[in-house]
């Protein structure tokens, strides 16, 4: 029998996903169904964009929320205002890349914990500011509340986490992602065989801040109404931490198996055991870093060799 070589494949099981989950809105008879597909997409989406951070530059961000907010709030003001809801994202996707930037000349100077302490610090500054200086809820207006649809946003979930997930691809693939991947394993050693270790630190950031702003406008499309300050909150810079390291940190399906995976499952023990899902998930979360290191990529690697060896052996024998 035949095989496609390995980027077919992989191409052609890409294009057979996406072509399934663009059925979603058309075969979905509820929109709970519908509402649960976008949040993964979102999530997707968000988690790539930490990935490219965290796990190719190897640089612990623990402000990516800061981003994730700049590009909702933009977004949400130009689309109110009148501009084109994909215009109003570029711009805020823009805007956040020139705050990623100008926060992160300062703070590569600092390593290691002191780096992510150090982002957490200013975009909780940043998430309380946001909080006093606009403090009313953000509502869309009664005309574009009666345009709302929930397919549109769907779709734009579905390419934006496409999108996402191709640039990583491309990234991976790169000069730049292969010197972003020195620098995490060993700055200095990358540093002393000519890489220009800042030059890849603040390319990985512009290229994670503007697929969080992406994101973050997305999150205000999505959203009727809700707080300002509410996109700010460290819940999502944690929730792409998390979903990274449970599908596999610095790989290309590990923020796609993640986030299928944590977003069904906090769902699920949010509904079921509402006063310790969290408890539960945390331990479900020790558990899988600790038993696999490599997170969901890593089992579902080991169990397709392990698939493999038995179909051989079946062959063989």
């Amino acid at each position: 029998m035949s095989r496609l070589p390995p980027r077919l494949g992989t191409g052609a099981a890409a294009l057979a996903v996406l072509g399934a989950l663009a059925l979603v809105p058309t075969l979905a008879r509820r929109d709970d169904v519908v509402n649960f597909g976008f949040v993964v997409l979102l999530s997707i989406a968000l988690a790539q964009s930490w990935n490219i951070i965290g796990g190719y530059a190897g640089q612990v961000n623990l402000g990516h929320a800061a981003f994730f907010g700049t590009g909702a709030l933009v977004t949400r003001a130009l689309w109110t205002a009148g501009t084109n809801v994909l215009a109003a994202m570029l711009a805020g996707a823009g805007v956040a890349v020139i705050f990623g930037l100008l926060l992160g000349i300062p703070a590569f100077r600092l390593r290691g914990a002191y780096f992510a302490i150090g982002t957490l610090v200013l975009a909780e500054i940043l998430r309380i500011t946001i909080g006093n200086v606009f403090p009313e809820i953000s509502t869309l207006p009664t005309a574009t509340i009666a345009r709302y649809r929930l397919a549109d946003r769907y779709y734009l979930a579905l390419a934006l986490a496409a999108a996402a997930t191709l640039a990583v691809a491309l990234l991976a693939r790169s000069r730049a992602g292969l010197g972003m991947r020195a620098v995490r394993e060993d700055e200095e050693a990358a540093e002393a065989s000519g890489v220009g270790a800042l030059r890849l630190k603040l390319t990985a950031l512009a290229l994670s801040t503007a697929l969080a702003g992406l994101a973050g406008g997305l999150f205000a499309y999505y959203h009727i109404s809700y707080y300002p300050q509410h996109p700010f909150a460290p819940s999502w810079t944690f929730d792409a931490l998390l979903i990274t390291y449970i599908g596999g940190v610095g790989t290309l399906r590990g923020p796609v198996l993640g986030a299928i995976f944590y977003t069904f499952l906090k769902e699920y023990l949010a509904i079921r055991w509402v006063d310790f899902h969290l408890l539960i998930f945390g331990v479900l979360f020790i558990a899988i870093v600790l038993a696999f290191p490599g997170g969901l990529v890593e089992l579902t690697d080991r169990l397709w060799k392990l698939r493999r060896q038995r179909l051989e052996n079946g062959g063989a024998g």
